[in-house]
């Protein structure tokens, strides 16, 4: 079996999850998600968040949620603004625009919206004497870490929600690997902060110790009154849904989502440095559980017959930028083996 370093989704579960989904056998919970053990999981959730308030739904993947929560607060005429190498813009097969609304993308540095390009985008657009004649920005997305394994500084996303409140333009912020950001080295940015900085984001299960699972939490309760039927316009409900809360409900007892989103960084910190000891450079400086390693395609041939990992792209010299990435469930003994194969 060749070692995986191809995404951090390719695991089953923690054990601690599993045992938690052994209730449901005997439990007979309410259909549809509202049952006690969703109950539960979304008042642990509201606990950590720091929000008594926040309206919390569970869907079960990430482009379902993207989809559903964004169709879910733009009008028809609206779109949503992204960086061109958001993941809704590259990575979800024009999910987003299946539900007929336009993907505005600006400029990006290392993967990150900048708060003066959002500023620019908007004030051009709002002093543009044809815009009724144009999609209307009507949310702003971003990504938590981003496609790039880089993370935002707090005053970072502090400039662009202050933008974003001063054009009255929720902010959405995509959480599908969020424990690996707030868990990094040099983030400055707690899951509480984080939910006063923005109108609604989600908190990504599949790739952090759930089967399966999303929770979008709405912030400021701005849920829209219909959201469970709009879910389910989109599939997106699913009738034995103590699944998904029984998932969290593990997750998020005794702080084991932030130990797991821990344990991946310090595995991919210590990939980091094998790469390092062996002289390869790096496409880009990522503190997360993401690391983007420049490799000759000849090794990039040879070490793919024993490692699966990700070519991301080419660059100069017949080089490949390839992702390798770790998750909860990297072992050291896994990293001992590239090591040997490096």
């Amino acid at each position: 079996m060749k070692l995986s370093f191809e995404c951090d989704y390719n695991n089953g579960a923690h054990p601690l999850v599993l045992q938690n989904l052994v209730k449901y056998n005997d439990a007979h919970p309410t259909p549809y998600g509202f049952d006690e053990f969703s109950e539960r999981a979304k008042d642990l959730i509201r606990k950590v968040c720091g929000l008594p308030d926040a309206q919390i739904f569970f869907l079960t993947g990430g482009t379902q949620t993207n989809a559903t929560t964004i169709d879910s607060m733009l009008y028809q005429y609206e779109g949503v603004i992204c960086v061109g190498s958001g993941h809704i813009n590259v990575h979800e097969a024009g999910a987003v625009e299946f539900t007929e609304h336009k993907i505005i993308t600006i400029p990006d540095t290392l993967g990150k919206m900048e708060a003066r390009e959002l500023d620019k985008y908007l004030d051009d657009f709002y002093h543009d004497g044809n815009r009724d004649h144009a999609v209307h920005p009507g949310l702003v997305y971003i990504t938590f870490p981003t496609e790039l394994g880089t993370i935002y500084k707090a005053h970072e996303l502090e400039d662009i929600y202050n933008v974003c409140q001063r054009y009255d333009i929720p902010l959405y912020i995509d959480g599908a690997r969020l424990g690996y950001g707030l868990m990094a080295d040099g983030c400055d940015i707690t899951l509480p902060w984080l939910a006063r900085h923005c109108d609604v984001f989600y908190i990504g299960g599949t790739k952090i110790g759930a089967l399966c699972g999303e929770a979008v939490v709405f912030t400021n309760r701005q849920a829209h009154k219909h959201f469970f039927s709009i879910q389910k316009q989109h599939g997106a409900v699913i009738a034995k849904g103590a699944l998904i809360g029984l998932q969290f409900e593990a997750l998020f007892t005794d702080e084991l989502y932030f130990k797991l989103s821990r344990h991946a960084i310090d595995m991919a910190m210590h990939m980091k440095q094998i790469f390092q000891e062996k002289g390869y450079e790096f496409w880009l400086d990522s503190p997360t559980n993401q690391q983007f390693v420049i490799i000759p395609d000849a090794i990039v041939n040879e070490l793919s017959e024993h490692v699966l990992f990700t070519h991301w792209g080419q660059t100069s010299g017949h080089r490949t930028i390839c992702r390798f990435v770790t998750s909860w469930a990297t072992t050291t003994d896994e990293l001992d083996e590239l090591r040997r194969l490096l």
